[in-house]
């Protein structure tokens, strides 16, 4: 589980870098919010349509082939985005040619990339038993919130002073060594059953619609705040494109810190019935996003992010751990790439319409996510099935949530 943190959490470093400059690194290139928010769009799509496969393939193929892959395909997708952004500058490209470069890049890199995330849950699955499976999904979500913390704050760092370009780079060699550390250190775990077929996905997802559903919610709302804060900092606070990383980075920290300590510590050292850790996180991550409707200082950004950052830290695990309870050992995979995909979906429309409503004003995107949030909310509260949610699955084969 120690190897399996540090390799995911090397993998959320090399993208969280990106969070504070790709939004100055868009303008820069003279794109609009709704380009900009095209470029995440079409990485969301592939791995909206692939992470299934990979989930699905790593119950027969095996964990540790399926997760390298993903972690190669970080790198590959980094590096044709640089280089299609390097190519732009030198050789004054096209305006359609350059967003077309960048969105096929990203699209790429999507496809294989979505390999990591739902391998590495299924892998955690492996790795635990139904008592502990809440606290290790704990333990990937604080790989997520560790690298939010160090990863925006480096990427500041280096565009300051080597430029907007520089993390990109960073990221393709992040991505390089973690391969090599997964290749070297990690092994195959001897799982408690081994399937001889890929499962199919439609039986293991009537199983969970309504946490798919939630899930779905959840992410979208915080996708559509992560892709228009740096505008919301830039114009609140009247900076400069070079001004705003930092600023964004330290708020993303704060983000961070109280990710870690929900996922980290309490979900970890408090056995809470997942149920419970989504009832008490909605209405916490609601607050912080009505917060960012209206507050127009930096203090005030930064605590709308804070509260926001916590309700996640708990909504998100307690998805995640009723999810992985409700499916059987050899669904774990299939289950995670559902989960992956339900977060893909959100991922490919929270860029385009956070991008969209920010350009027609820069309150529209949080409180389309505070609306979001509190239908999920009382969806969750008077949902039979989330209701049945409890800490620990019934038997092996894991009765629905």
């Amino acid at each position: 589980m120690g190897l399996l943190f540090f390799a995911l959490f090397n993998s959320i470093l090399g993208l969280s870098v990106l969070f504070p400059v790709m939004g100055p690194l868009g303008r820069s290139l003279h794109l609009s919010e709704t380009e900009i928010g095209l470029v995440s769009t079409g990485y969301a799509l592939t791995q909206l349509l692939f992470a299934p496969l990979w989930g699905r393939l790593s119950e027969t193929r095996g964990r540790k082939p399926v997760l390298l892959v993903g972690i190669v395909g970080y790198a590959i997708g980094f590096a044709l985005f640089g280089a299609s952004i390097v190519l732009a500058q030198q050789m004054e490209l096209p305006h359609g040619l350059l967003v077309g470069s960048m969105v096929g890049a990203r699209m790429l890199g999507g496809a294989l990339s979505s390999a990591t995330l739902p391998t590495a849950q299924a892998l955690a699955a492996d790795l635990s038993d139904q008592k502990s499976r809440t606290a290790a999904m704990g333990l990937i979500g604080a790989a997520f919130g560790l690298a939010v913390i160090f990863g925006p704050g480096i990427g500041a760092g280096i565009a300051h002073f080597f430029g907007l370009l520089a993390p990109v780079w960073l990221s393709v060699g992040l991505a390089l060594a973690n391969a090599v550390l997964v290749a070297l250190r990690l092994h195959e775990p001897a799982r408690k059953t081994r399937s001889t077929h890929v499962p199919a996905l439609w039986p293991v997802a009537k199983k969970v619609p309504a946490l798919l559903a939630v899930s779905f919610v959840a992410t979208l709302s915080s996708v559509a705040m992560e892709q228009t804060i740096a505008f919301a900092f830039q114009d609140r606070l009247g900076l400069t494109a070079d001004q705003t990383p930092a600023r964004v980075g330290m708020g993303l920290v704060a983000y961070g810190i109280v990710a870690v300590f929900a996922q980290g510590f309490l979900v970890r050292r408090y056995q809470i019935a997942p149920r419970t850790l989504v009832l008490v996180g909605l209405p916490i991550a609601l607050i912080g996003m009505a917060l960012l409707v209206f507050v127009t200082s930096f203090p005030m950004l930064v605590v709308a992010l804070t509260v926001q950052g916590l309700g996640q830290g708990l909504v998100l695990p307690g998805v995640t751990s009723a999810l992985s309870l409700g499916a059987s050992d050899t669904e774990q995979g299939a289950i995670a790439g559902l989960h992956a995909s339900a977060q893909g979906l959100a991922r490919l429309l929270g860029p385009l319409v956070g991008a969209h409503l920010y350009q027609l004003s820069g309150a529209l995107p949080y409180e389309l996510a505070a609306g979001l949030l509190l239908a999920a909310l009382i969806f969750v509260a008077l949902s039979k099935d989330v209701a049945r949610t409890h800490a620990h699955a019934p038997s092996a084969q894991g009765a629905a949530p």
